[in-house]
């Protein structure tokens, strides 16, 4: 990417912080993958604005009473880019900064676990909206891999069910359905101990995750923002980084091949 001067001068001003940090906590979004082929869900170009109605897919409510809608959901994952994504640079910056010994915990409103695949530390991922690689029974709590129910789904099994006869869901958080709270005390934790707030590829507009910015910066953090389009917390960061994020994330944290300043 061609940066002119300003915009470099912004870089420079963000590898600055980044280097003298010693606790970062990075917060991503959809953004990140979508380099990976994973659509966002509200962009300009996603899933639910191409599409309204595939909202009803993730609402708690409806997937539990409508098989109609269970089975449309389950069809919709047989072909889903998630079962074939690769990391995109900017996974494996996040990587490289956690090499580096800066970076204590990533915070994900993601499901697709990119994170874990770029080699993260798994320990270290946060998933407040859950994991699409797993399944759970609504009745008995049973997990089993995601990808061994689809292969039932593509033998016809168009509505799997649990062995005890109960309902599975992806165990990712729909509408309707509450966060894990243990998740969410250790997202909160993490952002009071940080000396650095990491959003990348979020329009921080969902709560409660997006209020850990704020919360992070009042108890004196700094505050990059790294995203290709306006946030909800531009006004409170120290830096804004806006462009493509597998290009300026690599370059943020010195990740190997990024441009150089």
């Amino acid at each position: 990417m061609d940066v002119n001067e300003t915009d470099q001068e912004v870089l420079e001003e963000a590898r600055r912080l980044m280097t003298t940090a010693k606790a970062v906590v990075a917060l991503t979004g959809a953004g990140i993958s979508t380099d990976a082929g994973i659509a966002d869900f509200r962009g300009p170009n996603g899933i639910w604005t191409r599409d309204p109605a595939a909202e009803r897919l993730s609402n708690l409510r409806y997937y539990l009473s409508d098989e109609s809608i269970r089975r449309a959901s389950w069809r919709s994952r047989l072909d889903a880019p998630v079962w074939t994504a690769r990391p995109t640079p900017g996974h494996l910056a996040l990587v490289e900064l956690e090499r580096q010994g800066r970076l204590e915990t990533i915070v994900t409103q993601n499901t697709d676990g990119l994170h874990q695949l770029a080699g993260s530390l798994p320990a270290k991922v946060l998933e407040v909206h859950g994991t699409s690689h797993w399944t759970i029974c609504w009745d008995c709590g049973d997990r089993q891999p995601t990808l061994n129910v689809l292969e039932r789904v593509r033998q016809g099994d168009d509505d799997p069910r649990c062995s005890c006869g109960g309902i599975l869901k992806t165990a990712t958080i729909s509408f309707g359905q509450s966060l894990d709270l243990a998740v969410l005390e250790r997202v909160q934790l993490a952002a009071r101990q940080a000396d650095l707030l990491l959003a990348v590829g979020t329009t921080l507009e969902v709560q409660p995750v997006a209020g850990i910015v704020p919360l992070a910066a009042r108890l004196g953090a700094k505050v990059i923002i790294v995203n290709g389009s306006p946030t909800a917390g531009d006004a409170i960061a120290d830096v804004v980084l806006r462009g493509p994020i597998s290009t300026l994330l690599p370059a943020l944290v010195g990740a190997e091949g990024a441009p150089t300043a």
